[in-house]
């Protein structure tokens, strides 16, 4: 995906939460946990990131 505000994970990646280990210090805040299984996809409410899950879920989701 070309839009910077998009970032695609994995099952790698759970527990997702936003901002993300290698976020740069000028765009941290509160860390908010979000789930992208139930849709696919979650938006941060803070910063307005966008994640798309990609890839096989983790057994046990459905």
């Amino acid at each position: 995906m070309s839009d910077q505000r998009t970032v695609e994970v994995t099952a790698h990646d759970l527990p997702l939460h936003c901002p993300q280990p290698n976020a740069p210090l000028w765009c941290q805040h509160p860390r908010v946990f979000l789930d992208v299984l139930h849709t696919g996809e979650a938006e941060c409410p803070y910063c307005g990131m966008k994640y798309v899950f990609t890839g096989e879920k983790p057994k046990g989701h459905h």
